[in-house]
C-alpha cells in the first residue's frame, strides 16, 4: 500500500503508516462495547443505593484522569433499567477496555501526526544535508517524537510544548490566548529566537469544546484561520492532580490563569515544580505569592525551574519601572514613588468580578499575611540615603493636580522582595519604594471613601464577605461586574505610571548627605486588566524562554524583577504597546 513512498522517509514512519487500516478497527470496537455499558446515572445510582466503592487505581473509571474520562453522551441509553449488580460488574470490567481504548486512540493520532511531519522534516533535510533523528518505534508517543530545542539546563528536555495555557477559556484566559497566538506568528515570521524556530504551545482546561471556541475566537480577532493540529488542547482540571501533572510533563512553562489564586493557584505550582515545568502566574494576592516561596522555593531551585508570579498588570509596570528608573539614574537611586493613572473612555471603566474577590478574600486574610512573613523570616531590607516619608492615605498631588490615594494592591509586597534578593543575592543598593494611585477631584474622593468604608467593614465579616461576592456591580459603583469590561469599554482605557525617584551623584556618599539628583520616568499602556496583562504575561514567558542565560543561576520562586532584571523584558514590552521612556533626565 505504501510502496510508492520514496527511501527517505524513516522507517518508522512506513511502519506507523501501515498500522492505520489496523488502527480504524477500534473505533467499532470501541462503540460496540460502549453500548453495552449502563448509563453513569443508573451506575451512580446503584452505587449509592448499595453503597459500593467506585472502581479505584488505574482501571477505575471514576479516578481517570480528566483528559480520559469517558464521555457520558455514547451512554444515555433510554429506559436503562439493568439490575443494580449488572451495573457494577459492567463498570468494572468494561470501563477499563473503553479507557485504554480511547488512550490508544489517542496515541495513534498522535503517532501518525508526528510521523507525517517528520516525513516532511526528513524530505527536507535530504536535500539540506541536515540529518533528522527518526522515530524510536511505531507507537512513539509526541514526546519522544517531536523535534527537541535546546535548552538551559534548568529546563527539562523533549518537552512537547513550549508553553501551555491552562484556564484559556476564563475571561482573562482567551486574551491571553489571542496575545500567545500573536507571539507565535510573530515567532514564525523570525521574530523570535526560540530554538525550535517555532512557538509549540497548547491551551488546557476543563472543556475541549470551550478551548476550541477560545482558539477560534483568537484566529477570527487576528484575521486568521483557526488553528488546526499545530496548537494542542489538554482537558485539565485544577481538582484533578493527575491531570495537573500531565500538563506539566509536556511544556517547559504554563501560564496559570486560573484565579482566585488563594483558592487555585497553589496546586498548579505544586505541579509544575514536581514535574519539571517552570509556572508564571497574574496574581495580586501577597499571602498566595509569598506562601509559594515558602513552600516551594527549595524545591524548584533543586528542579532547576522557575516559579514567578505577578506578570501582569500592575506589577510588571511597577516592579520593572523602578529598575528602568534605576538604569536611567547615572548615579546611585535610593528612593522611588510611583503613581498609577487609569483613563477611560465615553463607555466608561470595567473589570471583571474576579479581580473583585481576589481583592475581597485578600483583605479579609490580612493578619495571616503577617503571620506567613514571621515564618519565613525575611531579613530587614536597609535603608540607604535620607529614609523615604510615607505620605497619608489620602492627599493632593500639586503634579498632577488630583487627590491621590495609597494603592491598595500588591506592588509594595512585590517590588520588597526584588530590592531583597537583588540586595542580598546580587550586592545591588536597596531601593526605597512608595505606591500611590490619582482618584481625581473632591467628587470621586467623596464616592471613594464612601464605598471603602463600606467595603472594608463588610469585608471583616463572612456574610459581608458574600454580598461583595455576590453583588460585585453595587458595591464597585458598576466598575466590576460578572460580565467584565466590553469590548468599547477596553478600546477607550488605558493606563499611565509615573515613577519620581531620587538619589546620589556619582562620587556622593548616600550616608552622608541629601539625595542630590532627581529622575522622573514613565511606564504607559493599553487597557490594564486584559490587554497590557496579557502582553506582559506572554512577554515574561518568552524571556524565560529565551533569555536563559540571563536568568538567575539557580531555579526558585520569584519575584518579576529579581528574573528578569538582566534580561530584555523591557525591550519586548516596549515593542508591544507596553512603553518604559524618561519623562525628564537626571537633574542635579
Amino acid at each position: 500500500m505504501w510502496s510508492h513512498q520514496t527511501e527517505e522517509m524513516s522507517s518508522p514512519f512506513l511502519a506507523v503508516s501501515e498500522m492505520q487500516p489496523f488502527f480504524g478497527f477500534f473505533p467499532s470496537l470501541r462503540a460496540r462495547i460502549r453500548r453495552s455499558l449502563p448509563s453513569p446515572r443508573s451506575w451512580r445510582c446503584g452505587r449509592e443505593r448499595s453503597g459500593a466503592v467506585p472502581p479505584a487505581g488505574p482501571a477505575g473509571i471514576l479516578s481517570a484522569p480528566a483528559s480520559h474520562r469517558l464521555s457520558a453522551e455514547p451512554w444515555n441509553i433510554p429506559n436503562w433499567k439493568a439490575p443494580k449488580r449488572h451495573c457494577e460488574l459492567q463498570a468494572q470490567v468494561w470501563a477499563p477496555l473503553v479507557l485504554l481504548l480511547d488512550v490508544f486512540r489517542e496515541e495513534q493520532s498522535t503517532a501518525l501526526c508526528t510521523a507525517a511531519r517528520l516525513c516532511r522534516l526528513t524530505a527536507t533535510a535530504g536535500r539540506s544535508g541536515t540529518v533528522v533523528p527518526a522515530l524510536p518505534g511505531a507507537a512513539a508517543s509526541a514526546t519522544a517524537a517531536r523535534p527537541r530545542a535546546v535548552r538551559s539546563s534548568t529546563m527539562t528536555a523533549g518537552r512537547v510544548y513550549d508553553m501551555v495555557v491552562f484556564g484559556a477559556s476564563g475571561f482573562t484566559g482567551q486574551f491571553v490566548v489571542e496575545e500567545v497566538a500573536r507571539a507565535a506568528a510573530a515567532t514564525a515570521a523570525g521574530e523570535g529566537q526560540l530554538c525550535s524556530g517555532r512557538l509549540r504551545w497548547a491551551v488546557a482546561g476543563r472543556s475541549r469544546e470551550k478551548l476550541r471556541a477560545v482558539l477560534e475566537r483568537a484566529a477570527e480577532r487576528l484575521g486568521k484561520a483557526a488553528p488546526g493540529e499545530e496548537v494542542g488542547v489538554l482537558l485539565c482540571d485544577v481538582s484533578d492532580a493527575g491531570s495537573l501533572a500531565a500538563m506539566a510533563k509536556q511544556t517547559r512553562v504554563v501560564l496559570n490563569c486560573v484565579g482566585p489564586y488563594r483558592f487555585f493557584g497553589e496546586p498548579v505550582v505544586e505541579a509544575c515544580v514536581e514535574n519539571g515545568a517552570s509556572c508564571i502566574d497574574i496574581s495580586g494576592e501577597p499571602q498566595f505569592l509569598e506562601g509559594m516561596y515558602l513552600k516551594y522555593n527549595e524545591k524548584a531551585a533543586e528542579k532547576g525551574v522557575y516559579v514567578i508570579g505577578s506578570c501582569g498588570f500592575d506589577s510588571i509596570p511597577a516592579d520593572m519601572g523602578v529598575l528602568y528608573t534605576r538604569d536611567k539614574l547615572k548615579g546611585t537611586l535610593t528612593a522611588v514613588e510611583s503613581f498609577l493613572s487609569v483613563k477611560s473612555g465615553p463607555e466608561g471603566l470595567g473589570v471583571h468580578d474576579g479581580t473583585w474577590k481576589s481583592a475581597v478574600y485578600g483583605l479579609a486574610d490580612e493578619a495571616s499575611l503577617k503571620k506567613l512573613r514571621k515564618q519565613i523570616g525575611y531579613a530587614p531590607v536597609p535603608v540607604v540615603g535620607t529614609k523615604l516619608k510615607k505620605r497619608g492615605f489620602m492627599f493632593y498631588s500639586p503634579e498632577f493636580k488630583e487627590y491621590c490615594i495609597t494603592f491598595m494592591g500588591s506592588d509594595g509586597s512585590v517590588v520588597k522582595r526584588t530590592q531583597r534578593y537583588l540586595h542580598t543575592e546580587l550586592q545591588q543598593t536597596p531601593v526605597q519604594y512608595g505606591a500611590y494611585a490619582t482618584v481625581g477631584g473632591l467628587g470621586s474622593v467623596i464616592k471613594l471613601m464612601f464605598l471603602g468604608m463600606l467595603f472594608f467593614l463588610l469585608v471583616k465579616f463572612n456574610f459581608g464577605r458574600k454580598l461583595l461576592t455576590k453583588y460585585p456591580e453595587f458595591f464597585s459603583a458598576g466598575c466590576f461586574t460578572k460580565k467584565g469590561p466590553t469590548q468599547k469599554q477596553m478600546d477607550g482605557t488605558s493606563f499611565t505610571m509615573t515613577f519620581f525617584g531620587e538619589g546620589y551623584s556619582e562620587g556622593q556618599d548616600p550616608q552622608n548627605a541629601k539625595p542630590n539628583v532627581k529622575i522622573c520616568t514613565e511606564v504607559k499602556g493599553p487597557e490594564p486588566g486584559y490587554v497590557a496583562t496579557p502582553i506582559a504575561m506572554v512577554q515574561a514567558a518568552l524571556s524565560l524562554l529565551e533569555d536563559a542565560s540571563s536568568l538567575p543561576k539557580r531555579g526558585g520562586v520569584y519575584s518579576p524583577g529579581a528574573a528578569f532584571s538582566k534580561t530584555k523584558l523591557i525591550d519586548r514590552l516596549n515593542k508591544r504597546g507596553v512603553e518604559f521612556s524618561v519623562i525628564s533626565k537626571p537633574e542635579v
